[in-house]
């Protein structure tokens, strides 16, 4: 995957996997780059991108390129079948008018995570957020956008929540800064309500929340929001996200994520323990 993805077409989590398969079936097979361009005609950096899942996967190119690998007629059949499926759009693509190319990424790895850790320094994560809250937040961060438009971007949000639904969901665990609890975004009632729905998904066997209280002082995670990717297929490893006002960057470099998982441990130990969470909800909200 690559580390900065600002433009360009954002690919499935399937086109990912499918993407890291055909490398290995070609390192197996002992078919260089260059070969397996000569196959199906291409130039070896077409090649590379389709090991990146960096452009679509073209039927007769995947169907030529497993021949070359020696793959099974009857296996060609079942890779191919994926491959048509990994080239649909994701349900999200019909957002795509207020959802930015480089956040496509993140909501195809949102949607297949198995486990999805994150620390929170600004604002409530957008999968636990209520439909006034996301409302207020989107107001702000743009502004000049019409009512209809901050609406459809709300919408999306909501639509990504459904996920906690799913019997599969993922395990998530948040790490929140004390701050995203205190501050007043929509005003008291909205952050009341906001608070209300924390208790709510907690009663999810899969949701953990930790909050990092002020007393804490410096922490490792100071620097700025991050959330880690974790997936059922061995062919993807773990992935970090962290985004910027322009764009987000996907690191999924072992060394560089076992960094940031050496971050969360550490932030876990000095966070109040999730037993702690209601009370520190329920103190808040008195609060308001």
């Amino acid at each position: 995957m690559s580390d900065n993805r600002s433009g360009g077409s954002a690919p499935t989590v399937l086109r990912m996997v499918l993407g890291k398969r055909l490398r290995q079936l070609r390192e197996q097979a002992g078919v260089s780059f260059e070969e397996a361009a000569r196959a199906i005609e291409v130039t070896p950096l077409t090649v590379r991108r389709i090991e990146k899942a960096e452009v679509g996967l073209r039927i007769p190119y995947v169907k030529e390129l497993l021949r070359t690998y020696g793959v099974p007629a009857t296996e060609i059949d079942d890779f191919l079948a994926l491959a048509r499926e990994a080239n649909q759009p994701g349900w999200w693509y019909k957002y795509r008018d207020v959802l930015p190319e480089w956040f496509s990424a993140y909501v195809s790895l949102e949607s297949e995570a198995s486990v999805i850790r994150l620390y929170e320094p600004h604002y409530v994560p957008g999968l636990l957020q209520t439909n006034d809250y996301a409302t207020a937040l989107m107001r702000v961060g743009f502004p000049n956008e019409s009512k209809e438009d901050v609406a459809r971007r709300v919408a999306l949000r909501t639509r990504r929540q459904d996920l906690l639904a799913k019997p599969d969901a993922p395990a998530i665990w948040a790490i929140l800064d004390e701050t995203v609890l205190r501050r007043p975004v929509g005003g008291a009632e909205v952050m009341r309500a906001q608070i209300d729905r924390l208790h709510e998904v907690l009663d999810m066997p899969k949701v953990r929340i930790q909050v990092m209280r002020f007393g804490v002082g410096a922490h490792p995670g100071a620097f700025g929001p991050f959330h880690h990717f974790r997936f059922g297929f061995s062919e993807l490893p773990d992935v970090i996200y962290t985004e910027s006002l322009a764009g987000a960057v996907y690191v999924d470099r072992p060394g560089d994520v076992v960094t940031y998982l050496e971050v969360l441990d550490r932030m876990s130990v000095q966070a109040e323990p999730v037993a702690r969470t209601r009370a520190i909800l329920a103190e808040l909200r008195k609060e308001l």
